[in-house]
């Protein structure tokens, strides 16, 4: 079988149609699927690392919030000035609620301690070793920040009863910086 020139060229046609198929169609589209998918890896990488900041400023943000929180109930344990003078009272009647007699107190100047002040009380009191004991307990569960410090116990031993002298300090909020270490915390 022999072939003629028209048969010849429309072999070739047919022969030149994948190749050029190939070169006019697929290889461009190929290219355009590969750098398609090269941008979407980059648009998956990108957004994945934008839900990592994400989640991270969400815990830094519920880290803050939890943060304020604590710092509002430690505020909270702390009185203004003004409710300094209830703390006191409070103290008196649990001292006298512990079977103690009611305490002597002499207040001293009150100690700037970084944002809050501090109102240190020397006081002394007498009554039996469990009274005192209960009163320190009672004094320990109190709401407010207190400290006990400077304590001298005296045993008296013809009545077996303690005379107990010792520093309680009070801490609490000055008026004129009330609020200052919230609104520092406070996220902008």
């Amino acid at each position: 079988m022999r072939l003629g020139s028209r048969e010849l060229v429309v072999l070739l046609m047919i022969l030149a149609i994948p190749v050029a198929a190939y070169a006019l169609v697929f290889r461009p589209q190929n290219a355009e699927i590969r750098a398609a998918a090269q941008e979407i890896e980059h648009k998956r990488e990108r957004l994945e690392q934008l839900r990592r900041e994400t989640s991270r400023n969400e815990d830094l943000e519920r880290a803050n919030a939890e943060i304020q929180g604590e710092i509002a109930k430690i505020e909270d344990r702390l009185p203004s000035s003004q409710g300094v003078d209830r703390i006191v009272r409070e103290v008196s009647a649990l001292a006298v609620a512990a079977g103690l007699q009611p305490p002597t107190m002499k207040s001293e100047g009150a100690v700037a301690a970084s944002l809050y002040k501090e109102q240190p009380l020397k006081m002394s009191t007498r009554g039996d070793f469990l009274g005192f004991y209960r009163f320190m307990q009672a004094v320990e569960r109190m709401p407010r920040i207190t400290r006990v410090t400077e304590m001298n116990l005296r045993r008296d031993d013809k009545t077996n009863e303690i005379e107990a002298q010792f520093t309680l300090s009070i801490y609490f909020q000055d008026e004129s910086s009330a609020g200052s270490v919230t609104t520092a915390a406070a996220p902008r």
